[in-house]
């Protein structure tokens, strides 16, 4: 009768490819290529993610989530997308990008921007051996619709010139700025927001007794640089001699 055989190498071999796995799914994490993505209204946005270091995550689930996992945004799992699980408002509104998940790189790409998508994401990466989750934001950014600019004659004292402009997110920055392009210090400014959370903004400047020049409003959105601006010309505290708006965008950068 023959005695089975036990090979040490080979069970040596067994525990190594056992350890090898392990410390290798210890390794690997899921990353951001930017912690924040910038979107306009009515745009799309890409929320990307990766695990590193790089390797198929074809059949891995990966799941997208607003803030804290409360809402699912979207699922993928098994090599296919999971239908039926999103939230109602992104429903039709996403699409999975895995062009390059052979080496752990996919993105959810959200169609239709809208101000309700502005706030944190996560991105979840689950295998059986394996489980991260990376985080992000998304800005979302709308530029105003329109400016108006109002003079009121103040008495014998001087004029009231008040400018305003809706259609902003998120606050935007609101100046007065002379010919020079100084900075001049206003009267009043208020903002508001109305249902669908676009700021309205005005902003008042008094002259008493003065002439001037030129007097510009400018109002700048904080996340791309871009703004609006308008100016207008008042000859004297009696009278607007020539009012000259010249409505017009002004572009310093956008950040991505």
């Amino acid at each position: 009768m023959m005695k089975p055989t036990y090979s040490h190498f080979s069970g040596y071999h067994v525990c190594f490819i056992f350890l090898q796995v392990i410390l290798t799914s210890e390794n690997l994490m899921v990353t951001t290529l930017t912690g924040r993505v910038v979107a306009r209204v009515g745009g799309q946005a890409e929320l990307s993610c990766q695990v590193t270091p790089p390797r198929s995550v074809e059949y891995m689930e990966v799941r997208w989530f607003r803030e804290d996992k409360s809402k699912l945004i979207y699922r993928y799992r098994g090599g296919h997308g999971v239908n039926g699980e999103a939230a109602l408002e992104y429903v039709k509104r996403t699409e999975f990008v895995k062009e390059d998940i052979e080496n752990g790189k996919v993105a959810l790409r959200i169609h239709n921007i809208s101000i309700l998508d502005d706030g944190p994401y996560q991105c979840s990466f689950n295998d059986s051996d394996f489980s991260d989750t990376a985080f992000m934001k998304l800005s979302v950014a709308a530029f105003g619709l329109k400016m108006e600019i109002n003079v009121q004659s103040f008495g014998y004292d001087g004029f009231i010139v008040e400018c305003s402009s809706v259609g902003w997110f998120p606050q935007p920055q609101m100046e007065w700025k002379d010919s020079n392009g100084n900075v001049v210090p206003y009267s009043s400014l208020s903002y508001s927001q109305n249902e669908d959370r676009f700021f309205y903004m005005k902003i008042t400047l008094l002259f008493r007794n003065q002439s001037q020049e030129g007097i510009t409003c400018c109002v700048l959105n904080p996340l791309t640089g871009e703004g609006k601006q308008t100016s207008l010309i008042i000859a004297s505290k009696y009278s607007v001699m020539r009012i000259n708006c010249q409505c017009g965008n002004t572009k310093n950068k956008l950040m991505n």
